[in-house]
């Protein structure tokens, strides 16, 4: 996605967060916080401010819900979208760096955001920082490496797949959590691998850019033309089944 610009970025999280394995995901994370009226949470990496408000409708108004991305795009849309809720602050700040003081947040999100980072492993002692000691993390990443498109030419599906997680900085993230996440000091309280299904083309070529990492396959010399042209048109024509997985870990400072 580092190609797109703020607005596609914003379309891109849009959609992702209203498919159904989006929504059941993200509501799966909201629960594992374990949010209570007066807490104060983290939204590192708030992008639009997909989730402020839910956060802030469960921490109401005694709480605070601080939302951090680095994109001033992205904050003037999640500022847009938060301009009623006087309980959410937005600050402009980088996860490896966070714009918080030490011990101060009952809780931490941290959705899809440690795949684009430079270095996962620091900002996951970063976060650790700024919780208190009953604080709790809630990450969910995906594991490019698992991702599969169905087709009768696999090696074309399994050679578009190997193409997508290496433009992802960290593709493996999602399995290496665990471990990152105790290296940090956090104790890990619980892991789920939810697979994320995508069976029509349409969406699959939003989220997953069937079309669009083709195509640039083909330009890097990955993938033919001639390879790409009956692929996309049977996917196309359908039925269409692909599927990645992602993570999700909850921990405890």
């Amino acid at each position: 996605m580092s190609q797109l610009t703020s607005a596609d970025r914003i379309a891109y999280l849009d959609t992702a967060a209203a498919i159904p394995t989006g929504r059941d995901y993200k509501r799966r994370a909201v629960d594992a916080l374990d949010l209570r009226p007066g807490h104060r949470v983290v939204d590192v990496g708030c992008g639009p401010g997909t989730d402020l408000g839910r956060l802030a409708d469960v921490v109401r108004a005694d709480g605070l819900v601080v939302g951090i991305d680095r994109d001033p795009g992205m904050l003037a849309e999640a500022g847009r979208r938060v301009a009623d809720r006087p309980g959410v602050d937005l600050r402009r700040g980088d996860v490896h760096t966070l714009p918080l003081d030490d011990d101060s947040m009952d809780r931490a999100r941290i959705d899809r955001v440690l795949m684009h980072v430079a270095d996962p492993a620091a900002a996951l002692v970063e976060v650790h920082r700024v919780l208190r000691p009953t604080g709790v993390l809630v990450v969910t990443e995906p594991d490019w490496d698992t991702l599969a498109v169905a087709d009768e030419d696999v090696a074309t599906s399994r050679r578009f797949a190997r193409f997508v997680a290496g433009r992802v900085r960290n593709p493996t993230i999602g399995r290496e959590l665990v471990r990152l996440s105790g290296r940090a000091g956090l104790r890990v309280r619980s892991v789920e691998a939810i697979a994320v299904v995508f069976d029509d083309f349409d969406t699959a070529d939003r989220i997953l850019g069937l079309r669009r990492n083709s195509a640039r396959a083909v330009a890097a010399g990955e993938l033919t033309d001639a390879e790409v042209r009956p692929w996309l048109r049977r996917l196309t024509a359908g039925p269409l089944l692909a599927s990645v997985t992602l993570y999700l870990v909850t921990a405890e400072a």
